[in-house]
């Protein structure tokens, strides 16, 4: 059965970070989505050389047409492509597609029912829009890179999982589904705009809500869930390595406290924030009386709220996610399986990542075009 998206019809503007990986969740969920990439040229320094590899996970499941868009011919077949398709995703600085004639305006006179999905950092408007930045900057302007990181230390950097991929892709494919159902019921298009800082300061909502309440303080680490509860954070073991715990509910953190075989008192005080700083170096100190493993023996799949930190090459082995094929192998890469689950239209990986241009007659010919006119193009130069 094909993926819930099957039918879909995508056109990704091949750039990096966000946007890739929006259209690769798209593509995973069974939509047609085909990547408009630069036309290879061999004497350009190649900064990214993952591109266009198996191990360019981010590609996946999506077919390749190369194009040079300074080529008023190519730009003329983009926007014939655009006239079929239900959804162009790009994620470039504002105003760059507006240069190359295949902004909003030009793409919806074409096909009124497009949607015209854009990821930026700062937005496609507001006095930071026309500024550089990266995904560490984007997540420092929503207030929720200073909560993250220990109390004697800077921000701590949380990967690109927040801004790039939390804020920014899933924002973007969230947005795009919307109003692609929404076009289904109007008949008109629209432009999404998806923000880095907009969709980082969402999924901080309820931390901006405790704020409010008066339950978050501004300090790191001083808090329930930014490490600052003794009970909620992780420790390292005789071994070295780490373990998990989450034991805020009252059974759940009485449970620990006897599996542990702990009797102090104090620990029975687990609300008194006068006393964590106290508990936490109580908590270190039983962590590393015993090894991860040994831990896990005790502690995994009881009602704790307990798990090991696994590194990149441990999390694929792990029982759980076996069981669970959170994990695939694809020519010889191990990496995460579409998600979420859906129980009658299952998603799955489509084809390896493309090189550059290497499926250009083929999405033409299957969105409409006839052999003599691709022909005609390759000849041309224009694909």
């Amino acid at each position: 059965m094909p993926g819930p998206l099957s039918g879909l019809k995508v056109i990704e503007m091949v750039g990096i970070g966000p946007c890739p990986f929006a259209a690769m969740m798209l593509a995973d969920m069974g939509a047609d989505v085909i990547r408009i990439d630069r036309k290879p040229d061999p004497n350009a320094p190649n900064p990214y050389p993952i591109l266009g590899t198996k191990f360019d996970v981010m590609a996946r499941g999506r077919r390749s047409l190369a194009l040079d868009l300074k080529d008023p011919r190519a730009r003329q077949l983009l926007l014939d492509l655009v006239a079929k398709a239900d959804v162009l995703v790009e994620g470039f600085r504002p105003g760059v597609m507006e240069r190359l004639g295949l902004g909003p305006d030009p793409c919806l006179d074409r096909n009124p029912r497009l949607v015209y999905g854009r990821v930026t950092g700062w937005g496609q408007n507001g006095p930071l829009s026309q500024a550089a930045g990266h995904d560490l900057n984007y997540v420092a302007l929503s207030g929720m890179l200073h909560a993250m990181g220990r109390a004697d230390g800077p921000p701590a950097p949380p990967l690109n999982l927040v801004g790039d991929f939390g804020g920014g892709a899933m924002m973007l494919a969230f947005g795009v589904v919307c109003a692609a159902l929404e076009a289904k019921n109007s008949g008109k298009g629209q432009v999404v705009d998806a923000a880095m800082t907009d969709g980082a300061a969402l999924l901080g909502a309820m931390m901006y809500g405790l704020r409010a309440f008066g339950s978050w303080k501004g300090e790191r680490e001083a808090n329930l869930l930014d490490g600052g509860a003794p009970f909620y954070d992780c420790y390292a073991c005789a071994d070295g390595k780490f373990v998990s715990i989450g034991a805020i509910e009252p059974q759940f953190y009485a449970e620990l406290l006897a599996l542990a075989g702990v009797e102090d008192p104090q620990f029975g005080k687990q609300w008194r924030q006068a006393d964590w700083p106290e508990l936490k170096r109580k908590f270190a100190a039983l962590f590393a009386t015993r090894t991860r493993a040994e831990w896990s023996a005790l502690l995994e799949g009881t009602d704790v709220c307990f798990a090991p930190v696994l590194d990149m090459a441990e999390a694929p082995r792990h029982p759980h996610n076996a069981a669970r094929g959170t994990f695939v192998e694809r020519d010889g890469v191990t990496q995460p399986a579409p998600a979420p689950r859906f129980s009658r239209t299952e998603p799955e990986i489509g084809a390896r990542p493309s090189s550059p241009g290497q499926d250009g007659a083929a999405v033409l010919a299957d969105w409409g075009w006839s052999a003599a006119s691709v022909e005609a193009l390759r000849r041309a130069g224009v694909v």
